[in-house]
Order: C-alpha cells, then sequence, then structure tokens
C-alpha cells in the first residue's frame, strides 16, 4: 500500500495541476480559430465580392489592361505602365515595350508598395511613393490622423470601412483643422441620428404620428430630413453635403432615399446607425405631397402659418429663370422650423444661400471660422468608399501613382461633344498646362530617350468620358523625351464615352475616378463641372478651370487658377427677403464671392478680396 499510496498521490498532485491547463487551453482554442476561421471566410467572400465586381467594371474584356480599371493584371504586374485597352494595336504594344524597357530598371529598384485590402485585413508596415526619403509623398502613418483631427468619431468596426481608417495613408494631411465647435456640432448631431434614426423606439413613434396627420401640424419628438438624387453623382454629392449642413443647423436627422445605383458606393457615416430611408417608408413617394412653392403662395395670400402640412416637398433644382424661393430668408425657415418631416430634392451646392440667412450665419461661422471649407470638412466626414470601392481605388493608386514624385489630375468634361471638336479641347488642355508648367514641353528635336537616371516621375491622371483625351497627352510624351527631363506617365482608369443614369457601375467608376482625382497634388477640371467640384472639395485643391468650350472659338484665357476649393452655387437666391433684386452679393455679403467658372454663381470666401 505504501508505494501504491505514493505514486497514487503523484498522480493527483500532476491532475489538478494539468487538468486547469487543459480545460483552459480546450476554451480558448476553440475560440481562437473560430475567430481566424470567420476572419478568413469574411475575407474570402470579400474577395469574391470585389473580384466579381472588378472583373466587370475594369475589364475591358478577355484582353485585360492596365489602361483601364485592369487591377488584376495590374496588381500581378505592378511594374507595366498604363496603356492599352479596348481595341488595342500593334503601334500602342509598341509603345508599352518602350516604356517599359526605359522603366524597368527604376520600377524593379523601387519594388512594390504594400497594399491593405479588404480581403485581408492586414496592417502596412511600411506604405510610401517613393524610396527617396526627401520625396514630399513619403506617407505619414501617424495613428493620430486617422480620425482627421477629431472630425471623425471613434467606435466604428474598421473592418466594416477599411476606408474610413486608411483615407489618411494616402492623401496630405490637411492644413485645416475643424473647429472644436464643428466637432461639437457632429458628436450632438451623431446623438440625435442614433436616438431619432430607423431601427429606434423615437423613430417607429415620430413616424406613425407623422403617417397619420400628412395634412395638418403635428409635434413630434423627432424631425426628418430625406434626401432624394438628381441629375449626376457630382451633383448629388455637393447637395447632399449642403443638405447635411441645414439639418445639423435644424436639428434634423437626414434620411437618404438611395436607390440601386447608389449601392455599394459609401459606407456608412454614422456610428452606430443608418442613413438610408427604409424601403418600406411610406415617404419613398413624394407625389401627393405639399409642395413649398405652394405653401409659400398660400401663405402669401392668406397671411398666416395655420394649418401646416406635417411633410413638405422642397424642390431645390432651380434656373435663372424660377421664381424666387426665398429659402434663405428667415420668414421661410420660420415656417418650415414647424413642419416636422422635410422631402428635399435638388442639385445644387446651396451652402452660401444658409449663410445669408441671419440665423445661420452666426452658427456656420462658429463652425467654419474659415468659409471657404466647408465642403472639404464635411465631404471628408460623410463619404467614404465602401470596401468594394476602396480595394479598386487602393489598388489602382498603389500600381500606378504611389510611386510618382508629383500626380497630377486632368478632369476633362466636353458638355457638347456632338458639336465641339476633339482637337479644340485636347488644344485647351494643352494650352493651360503648358503655359502654367502644370506638364512641361516636350523636346521636338530628340526622341523619348532613357539615358537619363533617376528621372523625375509625374503621374498623369485623366479623368473623362472618352478615352481619346488620354490616349493623346500619353502619345505625345512617349514618343518625345521632355525638355526638363521628366518622365510624364498617363493614366486613364476608366472611359464610358456617355453619361448614364442610375446606373451602378457607371457610378462606381465615377466614384474612385473623383476619389483618385482628389488625392492630386495638382488639379485641372472642367469649368461647370460637378465632378470636378467633389475631388477638389475632397482633396482641398484650387484647380485650374479649363475654360468651357462650346464651339472653336480660341480667343480665351485657356484656364484661371480658382481661388478656393468650395463648390459654386450655380444659381444663388435673386432676390433679398424683402422683394429687391439682389445686384451685388459681395456688397450685402462680404464672405460671398463670384466663381470664377460661372459669373452668376457665387461661392464662399474668408473676405471680399
Amino acid at each position: 500500500m505504501g508505494p501504491n499510496s505514493t505514486s497514487l498521490r503523484k498522480f493527483f498532485v500532476m491532475f489538478f495541476i494539468a487538468f486547469p491547463v487543459v480545460i483552459t487551453v480546450t476554451l480558448m482554442y476553440p475560440n481562437s480559430s473560430l475567430g481566424l476561421f470567420e476572419r478568413f471566410s469574411e475575407g474570402k467572400e470579400q474577395r469574391g465580392t470585389t473580384q466579381n465586381v472588378g472583373a466587370e467594371l475594369l475589364s475591358g474584356g478577355p484582353n485585360v489592361s492596365t489602361h483601364g480599371f485592369g487591377l488584376e493584371e495590374t496588381v500581378q504586374n505592378v511594374t507595366h505602365d498604363s496603356f492599352g485597352g479596348e481595341g488595342n494595336n500593334n503601334s500602342v504594344s509598341s509603345r508599352v515595350k518602350e516604356l517599359q524597357a526605359r522603366s524597368q530598371n527604376q520600377n524593379t529598384a523601387e519594388g512594390r508598395t504594400k497594399n491593405i485590402t479588404a480581403a485581408e485585413g492586414l496592417k502596412t508596415d511600411s506604405l510610401t511613393s517613393s524610396t527617396n526619403d526627401s520625396n514630399p509623398h513619403v506617407v505619414n502613418l501617424d495613428d493620430k490622423d486617422k480620425l482627421l483631427g477629431g472630425l471623425l468619431t471613434s467606435g466604428f468596426d474598421e473592418a466594416s470601412c477599411i476606408s474610413r481608417m486608411q483615407s489618411h495613408l494616402y492623401r496630405k494631411a490637411s492644413p485645416h483643422k475643424p473647429s472644436p465647435y464643428l466637432i461639437s456640432k457632429l458628436r450632438s448631431y451623431e446623438e440625435i441620428h442614433r436616438r431619432c434614426g430607423p431601427n429606434s423606439r423615437s423613430y417607429r413613434k415620430s413616424m406613425i404620428k407623422i403617417e397619420h396627420s400628412m395634412n395638418k401640424g403635428v409635434a413630434t419628438m423627432c424631425k426628418y430630413l430625406i434626401w432624394t438624387s438628381a441629375n449626376g453623382l457630382g451633383n448629388q454629392m455637393i447637395d447632399l453635403v449642403a443638405t447635411f449642413l441645414y439639418a445639423i443647423l435644424t436639428d434634423r436627422v437626414l434620411l437618404l432615399k438611395f436607390g440601386k445605383d447608389k449601392h455599394g458606393l459609401f459606407c456608412e457615416p454614422f456610428l452606430n446607425s443608418t442613413w438610408v430611408l427604409p424601403e418600406k417608408s411610406l415617404f419613398w413617394d413624394e407625389k401627393h405631397i405639399e409642395t413649398y412653392q405652394i405653401l409659400l403662395e398660400k401663405d402669401k395670400a392668406t397671411n398666416s402659418t395655420e394649418d401646416l402640412p406635417s411633410v413638405l416637398f422642397i424642390n431645390l433644382q432651380h434656373t435663372r429663370t424660377d421664381p424666387e424661393k426665398y429659402f434663405h430668408c428667415d420668414h421661410s425657415q420660420d415656417i418650415l422650423q414647424k413642419i416636422p418631416l422635410l422631402i428635399f430634392q435638388s442639385d445644387q451646392y446651396f451652402v452660401p444661400s444658409l449663410f445669408m440667412n441671419p440665423f445661420f450665419k452666426p452658427e456656420i461661422t462658429k463652425m467654419f471660422p474659415e468659409k471657404d471649407i466647408v465642403f472639404h470638412q464635411l465631404g471628408r466626414y460623410l463619404f467614404h468608399p465602401s470596401n468594394e470601392a476602396w480595394e479598386l481605388i487602393s489598388k489602382y493608386y498603389q500600381a500606378h501613382l504611389a510611386k510618382a514624385d508629383e500626380r497630377i489630375g486632368i478632369q476633362i468634361r466636353v458638355f457638347s461633344p456632338a458639336t465641339t471638336p476633339q482637337q479644340a479641347i485636347m488644344d485647351l488642355v494643352l494650352s493651360c498646362t503648358l503655359k502654367h508648367k502644370i506638364l512641361p514641353e516636350v523636346d521636338l528635336q530628340n526622341s523619348a530617350s532613357s539615358g537619363r537616371k533617376k528621372q523625375r516621375v509625374k503621374a498623369v491622371l485623366v479623368a473623362s468620358l472618352h478615352r481619346e483625351y488620354g490616349d493623346n497627352l500619353r502619345a505625345m510624351y512617349l514618343k518625345k523625351q521632355t525638355v526638363s527631363g521628366e518622365v510624364i506617365q498617363v493614366y486613364q482608369p476608366s472611359h464610358e464615352e456617355h453619361q448614364k443614369s442610375c446606373d451602378n457601375k457607371h457610378n462606381m467608376k465615377a466614384w474612385i475616378d473623383m476619389y483618385l482625382l482628389s488625392l492630386s497634388d495638382k488639379l485641372v477640371t472642367t469649368s461647370l463641372s460637378t465632378f470636378g467640384y467633389v475631388a477638389q472639395g475632397l482633396g482641398n485643391l484650387k484647380p485650374w478651370l479649363l475654360y468651357r468650350l462650346i464651339d472653336n472659338n480660341t480667343s480665351f484665357p485657356s484656364c484661371e487658377h480658382d481661388f478656393s476649393s468650395e463648390p459654386c452655387y450655380h444659381v444663388p437666391p435673386k432676390h433679398y427677403c424683402n422683394g429687391n433684386l439682389i445686384k451685388k452679393f459681395v456688397y450685402s455679403f462680404p464672405n460671398l464671392r463670384e466663381c470664377k467658372d460661372f459669373s452668376f454663381g457665387v461661392k464662399m470666401v474668408n473676405n471680399s478680396t
């Protein structure tokens, strides 16, 4: 019994030591493996989704090219430059080989930039635009910039919107820090949206009240502003920023009527809530809802604000021939404040009209001490590319733009392609970019040569519906070397030929183009183009504005340098609130100035000089 008893005691001692360890490991291991499996499955599903979309969006047929959105091939061989596309021929192929030979040594030495994708969810150890330490485009990896100086709030699941936490890696830090008052207003709005947004108890109670009393006033604990789209994606985005500012100023919850053409473009901007109007809502259809114009006429006739409706449709898509809407006036805003649900439709950046209102002006001034960065701040707050869009943006940027010493964005909008000669527009672009030294002149005496080492590289991103402009610019710099010795690499991500309404793939390409343009160091845009407005606002860029060419007339400056990154408000109010005609905005509104690209429009500035 003695030896057996000793062995038994040793067994129990070892058992009681080992058993808790085994149990702990057993409990931890399934959780760990499950977590890894879930991450792997999520990544695999995301890769499949993105690849399918990428194949449809980015390829030009069975021969995927690095000229367009041929990212599948581009990612496999990032040393290739962007050429070709649909309809490649032997001459273009020879050009590809020529430039590849010229840049092969440089590209091999530089290596490949690491990528952070939605599929892998990896953290980049080093993401730089060049191996040259003196290059100004070395990306700042400091996490303190993730929240854009407090503009964004923490608490989001980073995997659900990778661009929210990575956008600061791809652009220079903004010199314009959000004011403490703007940050406080955004946090207050987020709380209102969380408390009154879809799926909340307050939302259900308020909507039931509104639905049951549409033709007479009712008091609700929450008020709403429903946004509905008009015109192209550029118009919609600048209008959405203006509408969001109005929602903040009036303590309303912003909800969007997003159709299928907007699915998969943007991340949700508000924590623990959605900004999309539920599909079951009765207010997807604004028919049979009283309009703002009728309300104004009734008010003018009776001088009474009694019997106000619970829902009102406001169409701000006015033109210069429309009757004055007086939306900027105190009296109108007093009436609107009593209506719990407003439905907005506009294609205008109407922020200046809010500044014209004596009640809103002090608030806007406190939120934006620098009055010419409203879109820059709110646009970066609202618009984050979805994971699907971000993977395409980040891969394209890293494959083609990251290593350049300077990035030039050129956006070419042709308003009347049937009557405007293509060569006249090309001449306009070259006149602007060469005169102002945005691009270097070519050496007419010597052919392109790869003899020089460590040549400075400029990457030119062309955004246009028409592929000819990118092709022509590329051919120009491919045949001849530049007088400055710089290497010019030209890329054009897409060329749709025609603007397509209510088309999700078209909108995805447009959004990617706008975002890539916003990462430029210098930007050239077409006058009056809201597409360009979005890019310049997000990137805090003062663009060179190409003259809006409507015929072959050349007796004008090819382009002018804009004085701010703010979009232009094309159709501002025509009258003061007393009915008198506004002749010069700057006389009564010192922080408004006529737009350079449209003399009838205005934009906000810090001063009137």
